[in-house]
């Protein structure tokens, strides 16, 4: 059973920066790719970032392109998602997920989630 644990969520102004940080109990941690998600209020769970096993392939959703980056250490079991240059529209619970494979990008390809993260954007 693996448990994935965020942190860094929180209130802030629009323009502003946070760092989300998922760590994983798992011992293969570096063989599964990793992603996160979010679920804007009143909303579906949405795909907002993808990387591979090894680090080496990022796939983002096209409103945060440019502005979040996501990178994985596989020694700390840690994925964590640079957000930069928020907007009020970003305001959601944010889930670090664990996919069945090495790469992955549709929710149904993840089978392990966090318990989220809020992260709430001011205009």
């Amino acid at each position: 059973q693996v448990q994935l644990v965020e942190s860094g969520g929180g209130l802030v102004q629009a323009g502003d920066s946070l760092k989300l940080a998922c760590t994983a109990s798992g011992r293969a941690f570096s063989m599964h790719g990793m992603g996160w998600f979010r679920q804007p209020p009143g909303k579906e769970r949405e795909f907002v970032a993808a990387i591979n096993y090894s680090g080496t392939k990022t796939q983002y959703r096209d409103s945060v392109k440019g502005r979040f980056t996501i990178s994985r250490d596989n020694a700390q079991r840690t994925v964590y998602l640079q957000m930069n240059s928020l907007k009020p529209e970003d305001t959601a619970v944010y889930y670090c997920a664990e996919a069945r494979t090495n790469w992955a990008l549709r929710q149904t390809d993840y089978n392990y989630w966090g318990q989220g993260t809020q992260v709430t954007v001011s205009s």
